[in-house]
């Protein structure tokens, strides 16, 4: 971990400092992810359970895939199933993932790559190891983040985003003690605003970041986004007054305009900086009703996905998939 780094961050852009005035994001919150099974049994981390929606909005869910280190014959995926009212976010750490959905979208995910899936009205997709996989076993790592799309978008035609590895913006703090692969959003920089290269059409912020032991990143953030951090590996604090979080943690911040993450000055022999992804969108602020794989605004939305899918008028799995 990770797939995507530099011999020296001091070459990259670097980050700008927050101004004197703006506010510190406080911690609200530090929770542990519950460990469960997805798909066919691959092993998942529940970054967001317990947490109240109000201040998850516009994400849903977040599942951190693994980290898992497969003997041959073991990798395994998701079956054929659908999705309506929200987009999916695949960022693989480590591992190959294939990706096919009934829209005509999908590609292959290598370490470091994303796909950003906007279901909109709806599609069946499927994600799995490819085959040389299976027999060889092998590391898998990953992120999926389900963002919520507004009302007026949730109907829209389905869109298919394949980000490899190499278009992320890779930025740097002012002292160079962090490595920022910017996914997507934007991050104010010394030489003017970065952006990253995936298209969102809830406006959002997803960074993964790799800091050196002893760092402190302190950030401009937008105060009309919320603000979340995930341990990916490693351990640090969160905030002015240092709460600790590492590995399979979750740290809400409150309300401000910047916010600090320092990394404990001795890391992990497995892992020797701290890893976390740190996430911010606007709020919709919209009723949500979500149900399995459908997310809508009511009721009886979700009965309409239902009965949509069952007729067969999310797409079918194309011939030969099944």
């Amino acid at each position: 971990m990770p797939a995507v780094t530099v011999e020296n961050p001091l070459v990259l852009p670097r980050v700008a400092a927050p101004a004197q005035t703006a506010p510190q994001r406080p911690v609200l919150h530090v929770g542990t992810a519950p460990g469960g099974f997805e798909g066919e049994g691959f092993p998942v981390r529940r970054a967001f359970a317990g947490i109240n929606h109000a201040y998850l909005d516009p994400f849903i869910m977040m599942d951190q895939m693994g980290e898992v280190e497969y003997a041959p014959g073991e990798p395994k995926g998701t079956p054929w199933h659908p999705h309506r009212g929200f987009e999916t976010v695949t960022y693989l750490i480590d591992g190959t993932f294939v990706h096919r959905d009934s829209h005509g979208g999908g590609g292959t995910i290598n370490g470091g790559d994303t796909q950003w899936m906007t279901a909109g009205s709806g599609l069946l997709h499927i994600e799995a190891p490819p085959e040389e996989l299976v027999v060889s076993g092998g590391l898998f790592h990953g992120l999926q983040l389900w963002v919520n799309l507004p009302k007026k978008d949730k109907m829209m035609p389905p869109r298919y985003q394949d980000i490899g590895g190499g278009k992320v913006a890779l930025l740097t703090s002012p002292d160079g003690g962090a490595l920022i692969r910017l996914i997507a959003g934007e991050l104010q920089g010394e030489d003017g605003g970065h952006q990253g290269p995936g298209i969102t059409h809830t406006p959002i912020t997803m960074a993964h970041v790799s800091l050196s032991p002893g760092a402190e990143l302190t950030l401009p953030w937008r105060p009309d986004f919320n603000a979340l951090a995930y341990g990916l590996a490693g351990r640090g604090t969160a905030g002015t007054e240092r709460r600790p979080f590492g590995t399979g943690r979750t740290v809400v911040f409150g309300d401000g305009g910047s916010l600090t993450v320092t990394a404990d000055a001795t890391q992990e022999s497995r892992s020797p900086n701290f890893e976390f992804v740190l996430l911010g969108g606007l709020p919709i602020r919209e009723p949500m009703r979500h149900y399995g794989p459908f997310v809508m605004n009511t009721d009886a939305e979700l009965k309409q996905a239902f009965e949509d899918f069952q007729a067969g008028r999310l797409g079918t799995i194309p011939v030969g998939e099944e």
